[in-house]
């Protein structure tokens, strides 16, 4: 089984040595994505709720690069820096999924990387 590689100018750069997503086994995996602006590859300003736009427009990106949507979403997991947020998280994570509802784990952690609030990988199977 190879293993292929994603990668689209839409989202953030890997920032380190990984890729913003794999493809292997007819599953798309992608790595965690923060709310960084592929622009500007800063993080976007504000508190869960801008940052939970942020990486879902960033993941939404990396699933059309790989030709699928939401709805070929299996499962998600999501890493919050304070459980505090579920419930704004939630539905701004609700609105962005489109009617899709994958299986999810979310994890409260002690801390992420640059600081943020929040962090979201999924996996996702292709046609």
């Amino acid at each position: 089984m190879s293993v292929q590689t994603v990668s689209t100018d839409t989202a953030p750069a890997a920032i380190g040595p990984y890729s913003q997503a794999t493809v292997a086994g007819g599953f798309l995996f992608t790595a965690g994505q923060i709310p960084l602006d592929p622009a500007t590859m800063e993080i976007v300003a504000g508190d869960i709720e801008p940052q939970t736009r942020q990486v879902m427009a960033n993941l939404r990106e990396v699933l059309a690069k790989a030709g699928v949507s939401w709805k070929d979403v299996v499962k998600t997991t999501v890493f919050l820096q304070d459980m505090a947020d579920f419930p704004r998280f939630n539905e701004v994570y609700s609105a962005a999924l489109d009617g899709a509802r994958p299986a999810r784990s979310t994890v409260q952690v002690a801390a992420l990387p640059r600081g943020v609030s929040v962090e979201v990988e999924l996996i996702a199977k292709l046609p």
